[in-house]
């Protein structure tokens, strides 16, 4: 055993022995992905893949049936990482009772939720839902705003509105604003 093992030998059967437990390891691992990869739309049953519908529970979302936004989801925050695929809340602002305020992009992104926004006119209906319940709004203003205006996102005194904002095209200083009143509860 002691001719096997000399200084020569022994380095080839240590790293064989390595090579041997990383080939071990690295099968563990990729078959360990399977059961832990909380993203994957795939189980693997006896090798075979299958597709799993995923499903959500949409409750936080908006509709505005004149330019055909249904069932838009609301995400919090206003981050680039949510306006991506969500239309976004502004944090500080309230939720149900007070000035829902939300964001969304018009152009140029994965998803433009407020694309055609600028078509809406006084009087045009907003549906919200939220965990607390369901509101339509009716548009009382349409108006561009400063980017650096935050005046929009205050409470209004003894009204339930929601307010949407969103960007006007080809003018980075500017926003386009549009605010609703409640008119009902659903």
């Amino acid at each position: 055993m002691d001719k096997l093992l000399n200084q020569g030998n022994r380095k080839y059967f240590i790293t064989i022995v390595i090579l041997l437990f990383s080939f071990i390891f690295f099968i563990f691992l990729n078959n360990s992905n399977v059961c832990s990869n909380k993203n994957s739309n795939h189980i693997d049953v006896n090798h075979s893949s299958i597709e799993v519908e995923t499903v959500k529970d949409v409750s936080w979302y908006i509709s505005i049936p004149k330019i055909n936004l249904n069932r838009a989801e609301i995400k919090e925050s206003v981050t680039s990482d949510v306006l991506i695929e969500f239309i976004g809340h502004f944090d500080d602002t309230d939720i149900y009772n007070g000035n829902v305020c939300l964001a969304a992009h018009n152009r140029g992104n994965k998803v433009n939720y407020f694309e055609r926004l600028k078509e809406l006119e006084i009087g045009d209906e907003i549906k919200y839902n939220c965990q607390y319940g369901n509101r339509v709004y009716e548009v009382e203003s349409k108006s561009i705003i400063n980017v650096y205006d935050f005046s929009c996102l205050e409470r209004v005194d003894n009204k339930n509105v929601i307010t949407l904002i969103t960007c006007v095209e080809n003018d980075p200083n500017k926003r386009l604003c549009i605010r609703g009143v409640e008119r009902r509860i659903e």
